[in-house]
């Protein structure tokens, strides 16, 4: 082969190369850009294959709310009860939460409660808050919702679920919903670039796992 010819050959195959590399290393950044927030909030669960159950409640003025009115938009969908002490302490940061989201229309926070009592339910989260609650309170006194559809037995526990009603991340205990964190995680599930993790019982699964392991290191 002449040597112009294998000059040329060279050049083909180190352009090759540089935008082999360039493209793996966007693709990487991605990735973690895109599951760095789901192992910074380390859910108990987290997929992408589950439908969130619908259901409709009455809300604090007497009429009825339906979780799918809120399809195309995400959802952080907390459980609570007046004798849950961490779900009281949780309240002002969900509060603060939502007020962030009051301005955006793509993503709303919704509260269920299982008390049977609607007005005690109401005063505590005034008491709790200071002021009337910035987001619905739904009430669920039978837990027909809560306990039946969704399983859950202990509070607090909050769902986030996508623009599609699946269910993304689920959140056993109280969290501080006012990290900016929290607003990474849910713009992370809107984006077409999906993170390649999974949680189960709090525990990372998948092809990038790994990324979490790295993020927990560095913290």
């Amino acid at each position: 082969m002449k040597p112009s010819a294998l000059i040329q050959l060279a050049f083909v195959l180190l352009a090759g190369l540089a935008v082999y590399t360039f493209v793996t290393m966007a693709r990487d950044a991605e990735a973690r850009r895109a599951c760095i927030p789901v192992c910074a909030m380390h859910p108990n669960y987290a997929g992408r294959n589950r439908l969130a159950p619908d259901f409709e409640l009455e809300d604090a003025n007497g009429g009825k709310l339906r979780l799918s009115k809120f399809r195309g938009q995400t959802v952080v969908l907390n459980f609570w009860t007046t004798t849950c002490q961490p779900c009281l302490e949780e309240m002002p940061s969900l509060a603060e939460l939502a007020k962030v989201l009051k301005s955006r229309k793509d993503t709303v926070v919704l509260t269920v409660s299982t008390d049977a009592n609607k007005d005690l339910a109401l005063t505590a989260i005034k008491t709790a808050l200071r002021e009337k609650a910035p987001f619905p309170v739904l009430m669920d006194p039978e837990s027909d919702v809560v306990r039946d559809k969704y399983g859950t037995h202990l509070f607090p526990e909050t769902w986030i679920i996508d623009p599609r009603g699946v269910i993304r991340a689920r959140f056993d205990g109280a969290r501080d919903w006012s990290n900016s964190m929290v607003l990474d995680l849910i713009e992370s599930f809107e984006r077409p670039t999906a993170c390649e993790i999974e949680f189960e019982a709090g525990n990372a699964t998948g092809a990038e796992a790994s990324l979490c392991e790295e993020a927990g290191s560095a913290g």
